[in-house]
C-alpha cells in the first residue's frame, strides 16, 4: 500500500512539474515571438503605394478551434492530439458566412474552417455523401456546399451542416469535373470538365441545362480547363492550358480573352485559380511561377506577388483562389500544406481616382518570371505533362491507400 501511495504521489508531482514546464515554455515562446516579430509583407514594396498585404496562413484545425490550456496539456500528456492538418489543398472558397472551405486531395474531403464560430469540421467523411477525389468547392448564398469529385465523376451537394442532399451529373455526362462556380442570381452551377474540354451548366436543383466549349485554341474553345470564377455581373472567367483567361457571359457566349504562353510579364506557364475583386481586377494563380498576377479587365498586367518558397507570402505549386466580400485573397498552397491569406488595399481618399493599382514598370522587376523545376511551358496543342507527386516529409495521405487521384493532367495538379 505504501509503495502504491508513493507511486501515486510521484505521478502527481511529475504532472505538476510538466504543467509548470509547459507554462514556462509558453511564456518563453510568447516572449520570443514578441522579440522576433517579423516585418509585415506588402506588394509592391516602398516607396510605391502598397496594394497587397500578407495577412496569415491557415494550415490546421488549431488555427480556428478554441482550446484551453488544460485541453492542450491533456492532449500533450496523453498523446491524444486531434489536430487536423492540410495535406494537399487544391481548391478554396471563402463563403459569405465567413467559413473557409478547402477541397483537399490528400484528405479526400472538404475541410471547413469557421473562424467566427471557432470550429473545425469535415464534409464528405462517410455515408452516401462520402468523397473520393474532391478538387472543386463552392457555396451558395443559402449555405449549400457544392463539391466536384474527379473520382466519382460528379458533383455532390450538401446543406450548411454538411449533410448530403443530392448529386449533380454522373459518369455518363462528366469525365473529370474540376472547377466549379455559382451564379446565385440565375441559380446556376457551372462546372468545367478537364478531359471533355467543356463547361457544363446545371440549375440549383441539379437539372442539367446546357454545355459550351470544345477542344481547340480558338475563341470559346478549351484545352484542359481547370478553374473558373463568376463575378457579380455573371461573367465567367476560365483558365486553361491554352495559357489564357477567357471571359464569357452567363449563357456561355464568348466575350474576350487575354494571356499567352511564356515567362514574360502577363504570360502564363500553368494558370490555375482565377478571381475578381470588388474593383474589377482579375487575379490569376500560376502554379509554375509560384505567384499571383493581377490584370485589368482588358488584360493589362498591373502587379504580381509571391515567389517559390516556404516562408510567409511564398508558394509551392499554388492552385485555387478565392476572394471574399472584403477583398481578402485566399490561395491554396498545395505543397506547403496551407492556405495563404492576403488583403487587397484599396486606394485611400487622398489618392487620385483610378490609382487603385499602379502598373508595373519593367525596370522595377525581373525581365522574366522564375519558376520552380526548370520546366518550359508546353505548346497549346500538346497535353500537359504529368506533375511529380513527390510530397515533403509528413505530407502522406492521412487515410490508408494511395494518395494519387490519377491526376494525369498537370492542369489539375
Amino acid at each position: 500500500m505504501k509503495r502504491y501511495t508513493n507511486s501515486k504521489q510521484t505521478f502527481r508531482i511529475l504532472c505538476l512539474f510538466l504543467v509548470f514546464c509547459a507554462f514556462g515554455g509558453i511564456l518563453t515562446a510568447c516572449g520570443k515571438r514578441a522579440i522576433r516579430s517579423e516585418p509585415e509583407l506588402f506588394w509592391p514594396q516602398p516607396p510605391e503605394q502598397a496594394r497587397i498585404k500578407f495577412l496569415k496562413t491557415i494550415s490546421s484545425s488549431d488555427d480556428v478551434e478554441e482550446k484551453g490550456f488544460w485541453d492542450r496539456f491533456k492532449a500533450f500528456l496523453f498523446d491524444e492530439s486531434s489536430v487536423a492538418r492540410l495535406v494537399k489543398p487544391y481548391a478554396v472558397f471563402a463563403a459569405p458566412n465567413g467559413r473557409i472551405y478547402v477541397a483537399d486531395s490528400g484528405w479526400r474531403k472538404v475541410l471547413v474552417f469557421d473562424e467566427a464560430g471557432k470550429q473545425f469540421s469535415m464534409i464528405g467523411v462517410d455515408g452516401p455523401g462520402a468523397l473520393a477525389g474532391p478538387l472543386g468547392v463552392a457555396v451558395d448564398n443559402e449555405g449549400r456546399v457544392y463539391v466536384t469529385d474527379t473520382v466519382l465523376r460528379k458533383a455532390l451537394v450538401y446543406d450548411a451542416q454538411g449533410k448530403h442532399l443530392f448529386d449533380m451529373g454522373d459518369m455518363n455526362l462528366l469525365e473529370r469535373p474540376v472547377g466549379i462556380a455559382l451564379n446565385n442570381e440565375l441559380k446556376r452551377v457551372y462546372i468545367v470538365d478537364t478531359r471533355k474540354h467543356k463547361a457544363f451548366v446545371f440549375d440549383f436543383s441539379g437539372k442539367f441545362l446546357f454545355e459550351f466549349g470544345e477542344r481547340g485554341s480558338g475563341d470559346g474553345a478549351f484545352n484542359f480547363p481547370a478553374n473558373l470564377f463568376i463575378d457579380g455581373a455573371g461573367h465567367i472567367y476560365v483558365t486553361d492550358m491554352n495559357f489564357r483567361v477567357q471571359i464569357f457571359d452567363a449563357d456561355g457566349k464568348f466575350i474576350s480573352k487575354f494571356g499567352s504562353v511564356g515567362t514574360g510579364f502577363g504570360q502564363f506557364s500553368l494558370p490555375k485559380g482565377v478571381g475578381v475583386d470588388s474593383e474589377g481586377h482579375i487575379y490569376v494563380v500560376d502554379a509554375r511561377f509560384n505567384n499571383v498576377q493581377i490584370f485589368e479587365p482588358s488584360g493589362r498586367l498591373l502587379l504580381f506577388f509571391g515567389e517559390f518558397g516556404g516562408r510567409k507570402g511564398q508558394f509551392w505549386l499554388p492552385a485555387g483562389l478565392s476572394i471574399d466580400n472584403q477583398d481578402r485573397i485566399y490561395v491554396a498552397d498545395q505543397y506547403n500544406h496551407r492556405i495563404n491569406v492576403f488583403q487587397y488595399l484599396q486606394a485611400s481618399e487622398s489618392e487620385a481616382p483610378g490609382s487603385a493599382v499602379t502598373p508595373l514598370v519593367p525596370d522595377e522587376a525581373p525581365a522574366k518570371f522564375q519558376f520552380f523545376g526548370g520546366k518550359t511551358p508546353v505548346t497549346p496543342s500538346e497535353p500537359p505533362a504529368q506533375e511529380t507527386e513527390t510530397l515533403p516529409a509528413g505530407a502522406s495521405n492521412p487515410e490508408a491507400g494511395s494518395s494519387s487521384l490519377e491526376e494525369g493532367e498537370s492542369s489539375t495538379q
